[in-house]
């Protein structure tokens, strides 16, 4: 697995890797050179430096003020980017934390030997322990085989489970349709005939949407809808993938039967917005396959919150069920990163301290660490009947595995290819399928081979 380990990296392995992420278009090696940021030695103004890879979303400057206060601990932060990542990498000038999603980039960053194994950390930390941490941390787990076994590399900030769906009750009292219950799943099936029922179409426009259901990337929504038919859409060791085999062609078919049916946003209809937040709060999607975080922006308008409801996530009929975690955004520390110890000091007050105290309270997010579930919005009913949804959801979390082959954007890039064309009526989705095997498997290859 780690033919690298110890060794320096290859550049150019790494860098045929990072093109999958691009969607199989090359990265000229050319193009990185001399990208490499210096890193800080360790000591200045008083305390150590710290280099963040990171979002501005991620780290805000008021927060990056807080952890100086909080911890004397400067942070420095560089723009998150894989190509300037990579180059960073290869160049052995890590940042000393990188934003990373669990749920997509753990296997990816283990599998080459580039993270470092946090566990001796959790050991020692008394901010951070093992029996405080929710089951999604586990998404950042990897064994060399399994994601959500072995050791820790990152962290989730806060998590939701993305197969969940809000809806509008508004919109169901407009057609006389019954609300879904908050604790039995419907049916994916049942889901679909409700979305064409709420679709509300003009002059050829689609002024409302039925609902949406993209999950959070095409990678990880089929691997989800296919755990749920009963499968796997990797094999056991993740190198392949079998879109013909029964489950992974079930969840295909009702994917492809949601486009085309354009009851909801997809490659061949996309959604004015980009995503489905402000579409919803508009009034003009009634349902949307987002998970508890997007209660975040529902609150924010009493009306709509007060008609909103938190639904289970699906099941195909006799499947079991599932409801994973899709996201999972968090921090890793790099192998070679310079100033490991300080790096978590920072990871332990960002995951622990006043940050994750701070985010836990605004309903963007289920907090990562059991201790802090009691902060999350409860003072109005609306809030409270969301809450109880979760709750009684969470028993239904699971890992689902994403291979270390390919990133979430190569598989995207790939299926945006060859997917429309059955989304349109144009192919049949068995076609699909064996054209989808053929290409991402090639991808697939190509990525295990660069692992070693």
């Amino acid at each position: 697995m780690h033919a690298h380990a110890g060794g320096p990296m290859s550049r150019r392995r790494f860098l045929t890797v990072s093109a999958l992420s691009a969607g199989g278009a090359a990265v000229g090696g050319t193009a990185l050179s001399g990208c490499a940021l210096p890193v800080s030695t360790g000591v200045g103004g008083g305390g150590e430096t710290v280099t963040v890879m990171a979002k501005a979303e991620d780290i805000s400057p008021e927060l990056i003020k807080q952890a100086q206060r909080d911890t004397g601990v400067r942070i420095v932060t560089v723009k998150h980017d894989i190509t300037k990542l990579i180059a960073m990498l290869t160049s052995g000038n890590p940042p000393d934390l990188v934003r990373g999603v669990g749920a997509v980039d753990t296997a990816y960053f283990a599998a080459r030997d580039v993270a470092e194994n946090l566990d001796p950390y959790f050991a020692k930390s008394s901010v951070l322990t093992a029996d405080d941490l929710d089951p999604v941390n586990d998404l950042w787990r990897y064994d060399g085989r399994t994601q959500g076994k072995g050791p820790r590399y990152g962290m989730v900030k806060d998590f939701s489970q993305d197969s969940m769906y809000w809806y509008n009750t508004a919109h169901f009292d407009e057609v006389g349709l019954d609300y879904p219950s908050e604790s039995e799943p419907v049916t994916y099936e049942e889901w679909l005939e409700r979305a064409k029922r709420l679709t509300r179409r003009k002059n050829g426009q689609t002024i409302v949407f039925g609902g949406s259901y993209n999950g959070l990337y095409e990678a990880t929504n089929l691997s989800t809808l296919t755990a749920a038919a009963g499968g796997s859409l990797f094999s056991d060791d993740l190198s392949r993938i079998d879109f013909t085999a029964p489950a992974a062609r079930k969840a295909l078919g009702w994917y492809i039967e949601y486009c085309r049916t354009k009851v909801g946003p997809s490659v061949i209809q996309p959604d004015p917005n980009a995503w489905d937040g402000p579409t919803y709060q508009a009034s003009r999607m009634a349902m949307t396959n987002s998970g508890y975080w997007l209660g975040g922006m529902i609150n924010t308008d009493e009306k709509l919150a007060k008609a909103s409801r938190l639904a289970p996530a699906p099941v195909f009929e006799g499947g079991p069920r599932v409801s994973p975690c899709q996201g999972g955004t968090g921090f890793w520390m790099p192998r070679k990163a310079r100033n490991k110890d300080a790096a978590w000091r920072v990871f332990e007050w960002f995951f622990g301290e006043a940050p994750a105290k701070a985010r836990a309270g605004g309903g963007w997010g289920i907090p990562s660490l059991k201790s802090l579930r009691p902060l999350m919005p409860a003072e109005q009913d609306y809030q409270r009947r969301v809450l109880r949804a979760q709750e009684a959801e969470l028993a239904h979390f699971s890992v689902i595995s994403f291979t270390p082959y390919i990133t979430a954007d190569g598989f995207k890039a790939l299926f945006n290819q060859v997917a429309p064309a059955a989304m349109k009526g144009e192919i049949s989705v068995d076609t699909l399928a064996r054209r989808l095997n053929s290409t991402i498997n090639e991808q697939l290859e190509r990525g295990k081979e660069q692992v070693g």
